[in-house]
């Protein structure tokens, strides 16, 4: 089902010139604050850039023959942008897309369709759609951005670069790393752009510290501490199935760390536990930890230092620090004012920290926003790579392997490149047999051979030692 709802452009919308005259300064003043933002970024400080010196690999791959990339129909100089789903995540892209004047949401879709609806009439979006496969092809649209379960990522990716359509996708671009990197391999073949969306890179706080790092502010970095911590735990059924607290929430911690460091990640310890909910303590594997510690350790010799909760009774907790040789620089939480109360019982905040993420990174989903769409008008890298997110899904990966093995997991630097040049499917760190470490290869085939061989009690040794 798809439905038409409004006229597209911003006269038949009933905008008057002055409407459109002050969204226009609107964008002239939000991009002022994204170049206010990048100032004094260089190629390696930007957000796209994977570390300094980049991977040998990509590097590599940045300088192979391309095709040009589909040219931009642009009508009226606005990207068509069509939208897959209209949950939570999709109604806060909406928000930042609605402060974008040079793209316009043209079809959504959910499987919900009253959803759909809903966010239609509230974001004047003119078609909705119970099927996301009418956004993909709707012959207008132009890029795709995908808000979908992470179960569908990839799919449909893959979906969006056989027809040429350009995507902006909501981390994770898949749950595994196979379906990664087909869906990365997908558009590089179809030399379409995708972009991970990872928010936090775009938010103000952090780019600054970012800046401190890469200028020399901070001196050499001597290690990092990051915090986050919700301010509710989830519903039982959104832990469930859901990948897991180092896949679903220390990601974007594990991704910052590398970011902040500018250093590729070569090894992890971590230990997980279930603290506050007691409930999930039945899930499977990582699901059943809702607090986490993690030591990410990177080539540079440096290491960063990460706890994660799934509660924190006083607000949603985003805190950053780098310790350098030189100084030291932190960003606290963000609260909704500045106001302070000042008492013989109390002193500090009037209020509490914002009190999640779609608040507290408002301003971060906006210039997150506006980069990819610059990306795509003016045809520059996007400014957080699949490979990106490739790398964080690793970390999380290898993050929760050693808090189940209760040990440090190495990165290998030969399979890292070949997982991020799109040659090899395989993990990049090690396999154990007993306390031996194998090769994920030699691991699998063993499994293969008794699978075959019907031997299910060899099978189940092999895989449990037990």
């Amino acid at each position: 089902m798809s439905v038409t709802l409004y006229p597209q452009s911003p006269r038949e919308q009933g905008l008057s010139f002055r409407q459109v005259q002050l969204a226009s300064f609107r964008l002239e003043a939000m991009l002022a604050a994204l170049a206010a933002l990048t100032s004094g970024w260089t190629a390696a400080s930007a957000p796209h850039a994977l570390c300094s010196p980049p991977h040998p690999c990509l590097a590599e791959a940045a300088s192979a023959p391309r095709l040009r990339a589909p040219a931009m129909k642009l009508a009226d100089g606005v990207l068509n942008v069509g939208i897959i789903g209209a949950g939570r995540i999709g109604l806060v892209h909406l928000e930042a897309l609605s402060q974008c004047a040079t793209a316009q949401p043209i079809i959504i879709s959910n499987p919900t369709v009253a959803k759909a609806e809903a966010a239609a009439k509230k974001f004047k979006v003119p078609e909705f759609t119970s099927d996301a496969s009418r956004v993909i092809n709707h012959p207008d649209v132009e890029a795709v951005w995908i808000c979908s379960p992470s179960q569908y990522h990839a799919e449909q990716i893959k979906a969006c670069a056989a027809v040429g359509k350009h995507v902006f996708c909501e981390k994770p671009i898949a749950t595994d790393t196979v379906e990664t990197i087909e869906a990365i391999n997908a558009c590089r073949a179809a030399n379409v752009k995708l972009m991970t969306a990872l928010q936090r890179r775009f938010d103000p706080n952090f780019a600054r510290i970012k800046r401190a790092v890469v200028e020399g502010e901070v001196g050499d970095v001597i290690t990092i501490k990051l915090c986050s911590r919700d301010p509710a735990p989830p519903p039982f059924e959104y832990v469930k199935g859901g990948g897991g607290l180092f896949k679903d929430m220390a990601v974007h911690d594990l991704d910052m760390a590398r970011y902040l460091m500018n250093s590729e990640p070569v090894e992890v310890l971590a230990s997980g536990s279930c603290c506050i909910d007691k409930a999930i303590e039945v899930l499977p594997g990582a699901e059943a930890y809702d607090t986490a510690n993690i030591i990410m350790r990177f080539e540079n010799g440096k290491e960063a230092k990460i706890d994660v909760c799934r509660q924190a009774p006083y607000g949603y907790d985003q805190r950053a620090e780098v310790l350098g040789s030189k100084a030291m620089i932190v960003t606290d939480n963000a609260y909704p004012n500045t106001a302070r109360i000042y008492s013989k019982a109390f002193t500090g905040n009037a209020d509490m920290p914002y009190d999640f993420f779609m608040s507290r990174y408002k301003e971060a989903y906006v210039l997150e926003t506006l980069a990819f769409v610059d990306s795509l008008i003016n045809d520059k890298p996007v400014p957080c790579s699949g490979e990106d997110g490739l790398i964080a899904l690793l970390m999380a990966i290898a993050a929760e392997k050693s808090a189940e093995e209760r040990r440090w997991v190495k990165f290998s630097g030969s399979a890292m490149q070949q997982v991020l040049g799109g040659m090899s499917k395989e993990l990049p760190f090690e396999c154990m047999q007993g306390d031996k470490p194998i090769s994920f290869s030699k691991f699998a085939n063993e499994l293969k051979s008794y699978a075959k061989a019907g031997d299910g009690q060899g099978f189940f040794q092999k895989l449990f030692g037990k």
